[in-house]
């Protein structure tokens, strides 16, 4: 049976300690400052292999810990394009909050329009309306300089930087991936062992009854609360998540597609390619959380009776380059203020910590909204950081798939780690068989495994019980779902709280 793994070779946490001293942000391998600017600038494979160096030494890679030569390297590697992050401490990053934000952000643009201005080009500034962040073009190691300067800057990172675009034969996916970054338009036929029938027509995917969701729909179907996917889109040719979203036993609710990704492979470039998806993924997560409960003889999504709002974010599940850490900030904050939304699932990230995503999920979670992410779906070459950025934050729920059994392991292509929360079956013994979802094509349906397939069916779980507990916050039902999962109240240090019985969350 052909799976279709969704792999998200990402990994770390990130975003620099705020408002040190530049001495201390930026120490790295040349702490005495006395080659600040090697006149040398590194080569991509070597600022890779010390990328890979400092994730297997720390678990995680943040720029700071490069040091100086570093970070100008991979600006100058990645069309010298800067993202800073500014603020009057590290909290500082609601531009609706701060208090000298404005004063600041117009200090940083005259510091370096001064710096820049014998480079002989126009400077492309790009402001956030909801992040103290700025953008900018800077040519001369002297500006990185004088902006290490600066006791208001909460981090400096490239903001175009490809790690993975460079060739040196790195195996990322492994052989069960049916095309690039997770992405697919497979279709198969489910294994009758797969799935139940129930009514009008759907099939239960085999794994809901590993955390008793069929049991939890007595109690709870999702309706009136809205969750937002952010993947890569929703697929125009599955019916039953456009203009079917309301067939069968699922009524009354809605589902709205929005695209901030722009298709291009230069970072200037501007104008969104709309909410279609244009890889499989989104689709697919999509479909685990909130496929309606059909009378098509197609899989079933946890909460069938929720509200879906899905954005396109980025092409595919590996967030390099500006345009996909540009469209998932974007895809963070819109969701942020969004009252209606109260939980949020992202099965994509990175191997290189992203500040302005970190400041986009801080953004969404100080809007009140419970946010899952994915634990990290790989081979053996990124398997040895643990636990993926942006799951690695404290903002974030971090989930991972686990195999069919009475014992806890992790899934063949499966990260775990101390800062895993929860865990999904996603994969049966034996067969070796995921999880039914819809396909991206109208009337087919597919295999979808990993920790992706993981963390959107915990945000269907998640909707289950705070549609049967409309009035509590998010820290209750998260509370309520590690009472109702396997190690409660002992955290795993691989598993965290493990599988959710979802029947004992909503009762």
């Amino acid at each position: 049976m052909k799976k279709n793994y969704v792999m998200l070779v990402l990994l770390s946490a990130v975003l620099f300690s705020a408002c040190s001293k530049d001495e201390d942000r930026y120490s790295g391998e040349n702490q005495s400052g006395q080659e600040l600017f090697q006149k040398d600038t590194l080569s991509k494979a070597a600022i890779n292999s010390r990328i890979d160096q400092i994730s297997n030494e720390k678990g995680s890679f943040h720029w700071k810990d490069g040091g100086y030569q570093m970070l100008w390297s991979a600006i100058i590697r990645g069309d010298n394009m800067v993202t800073i992050g500014f603020g009057e401490h590290a909290g500082d990053f609601d531009a609706h909050k701060t208090g000298k934000g404005d004063e600041i952000k117009t200090h940083l643009k005259n510091l370096i329009l001064e710096s820049e201005k014998s480079v002989g080009r126009d400077l492309v500034f790009k402001e956030d309306n909801d992040l103290n962040i700025i953008e900018v073009v800077i040519k001369k190691r002297e500006t990185l300089e004088a902006l290490l300067k600066e006791k208001n800057i909460r981090y400096i990172e490239p903001a175009n930087y490809r790690y993975f675009d460079v060739i040196d034969a790195r195996p990322v996916y492994g052989p069960e991936v049916s095309s690039s970054s997770g992405c697919g338009f497979s279709s198969a036929t489910i294994s009758s062992a797969d799935y139940t029938t129930i009514t009008p027509n759907a099939r239960v995917p085999w794994n809901f009854y590993k955390h008793n969701i069929p049991g939890a729909w007595n109690y709870s179907t999702g309706s009136g609360i809205t969750i937002g996917v952010v993947d890569t889109g929703l697929s125009p040719q599955q019916s039953l998540m456009n203009t079917g979203f309301n067939s069968g036993s699922s009524s009354g609710r809605t589902v709205q597609r929005f695209g901030v990704y722009v298709d291009s492979i230069w970072p200037w470039s501007s104008g969104f390619d709309g909410p279609d998806d244009q890889c499989g993924h989104g689709t697919s997560m999509a479909s685990v959380a909130t496929a309606p409960r059909n009378n098509s003889g197609l899989p079933v999504g946890v909460a069938y009776n929720a509200n879906l709002i899905t954005y396109r974010a980025a092409s595919n599940v590996v967030l390099d380059g500006y345009h996909e850490q540009e469209g998932v900030k974007l895809a963070f904050t819109a969701l942020g203020n969004n009252n209606s939304v109260k939980i949020i699932s992202m099965s994509m990230g990175h191997i290189i910590s992203v500040g302005k995503i970190e400041d986009g999920v801080r953004y969404a979670y100080s809007k009140g909204k419970l946010i899952f992410c994915a634990g990290g779906t790989s081979t053996s070459f990124t398997n040895f950081a643990g636990v993926i950025f942006p799951a690695s934050m404290s903002e974030a729920v971090a989930v991972t798939g686990v195999k069919e059994g009475t014992t806890f392991q992790e899934c063949d292509v499966c990260h775990k780690g101390g800062k895993i929360d929860f865990t999904i079956v996603m994969e049966r013994s034996g067969t070796n068989n995921n999880v039914p979802v819809l396909s991206y094509y109208n009337n087919a349906a597919n295999y979808v495994g990993g920790s992706s397939v993981a963390t959107a069916t915990t945000a269907g779980i998640a909707a289950l019980v705070w549609a049967k507990n409309p009035g509590w916050t998010r820290d209750q039902v998260l509370t309520k779902m590690k009472q109702s999962s396997t190690f409660y109240p002992t955290k795993n240090g691989d598993f965290g709280h493990g599988n959710i019985n979802a029947q004992l969350a909503v009762q």
